[in-house]
């Protein structure tokens, strides 16, 4: 299930994501791990409710996205001394990067 994240406007949130914050990363970082072996190409990942707007703003994460939001998520689970994670998400860094290698040689093969 998404993680969600209640702001008063935009700009609350805008801040947020400014500052790198922890729940926003969490909610990624946690979608990407858990679907990492499945094949929908899209996952939501969070859902913004701003209350100013009464608008809910749902994120997800494509699948070919994973290795880039991954990587730049992970000085934030340094900075917040999160160091088990940092070695759950290399480890699915690296086996995003293995599957992506091996489609390419399927694709290549195909050709």
């Amino acid at each position: 299930m998404a993680e969600e994240i209640t702001v008063r406007d935009n700009d609350e949130f805008e801040e947020i994501i400014a500052n790198h914050d922890i729940r926003v990363a969490k909610a990624l970082v946690e979608t990407i791990l858990i679907n990492l072996k499945g094949r929908k190409r899209h996952i939501h990942a969070l859902s913004v409710m701003v209350l100013n707007e009464a608008t809910i703003y749902d994120i997800t994460i494509d699948r070919k996205e994973f290795i880039t939001t991954l990587e730049k998520n992970l000085p934030i689970y340094e900075k917040n001394e999160l160091y088990e994670k940092c070695a759950e998400i290399l480890e699915a860094i690296k086996y995003c990067k293995k599957r992506e290698k091996a489609k390419e040689k399927r694709d290549k093969n195909k050709n």
